[in-house]
């Protein structure tokens, strides 16, 4: 172990106390208590989707309820959906799409898909048991005008004070980071795909 003194530890003492009236003033400042938020992850980095089922994972643990509804991929085996069925009702899960647009290569089929798992979402807006609503990839169905933004933007904005929702998927629209209280831009570092290595159980799916 690292043998510190008592200068260093005193020094590290008074540190450590002004970032804690730093930090406390700045808590003590925030005066909204509760507030359903509009998260928006994004970007081309892996892991949207990862972090929205994190705080599904995390709403689960409050004992609430978590709604996912999944635009875009197909209905495919995924880890993530065997094991929020674990926890019965309280998971209401929906997944809408048909596979990604190249490999679908039909615009009318993709649309309508959008379009049946949107009318989905607004059921899930409307569901006041509800606490936490996962829209997975509806930013791939806004940039590919599947849907109408200024529709699903007004839709979003206009949810229930208590509800928070996750938008995941690359290239959000500006309107929808406009909207949003929280964006996460994920970014592309290094990605073992680039070296050749398939998709990974427990890691992709």
């Amino acid at each position: 172990m690292t043998q510190i003194d008592e200068t260093q530890a005193e020094r590290h003492r008074a540190k450590m106390a002004k970032r804690k009236t730093v930090q406390d003033a700045e808590v003590a400042g925030k005066t909204i208590a509760e507030k359903g938020l509009l998260i928006v992850n994004t970007g081309p980095g892996k892991g949207k989707t990862t972090a929205a089922f994190g705080l599904a994972l995390r709403m689960l643990g409050y004992g609430r309820r978590v709604g996912v509804v999944q635009f875009v991929k197909g209905a495919w085996h995924t880890g993530e959906r065997q094991a929020f069925a674990a926890f019965g009702d309280r998971v209401v899960w929906h997944t809408m799409g048909e596979g990604f647009t190249w490999e679908t290569q039909d615009l009318k089929r993709d649309v309508a898909a959008a379009e049946a798992a949107w009318a989905k979402a607004c059921e899930l807006l409307a569901d006041p048991t509800i606490s936490l609503l996962v829209l997975d990839e509806l930013n791939i169905a806004l940039r590919y005008d599947y849907l109408d933004t200024d529709s699903v933007v007004a839709a979003l904005k206009a949810r229930r004070p208590d509800l928070h929702v996750v938008v995941t998927g690359r290239n959000a629209r500006p309107a929808l980071v406009e909207a949003a209280d929280l964006v996460t831009e994920m970014g592309a570092v290094k990605h073992h795909f680039a070296a050749g290595v398939k998709a990974q159980q427990g890691i992709e799916f």
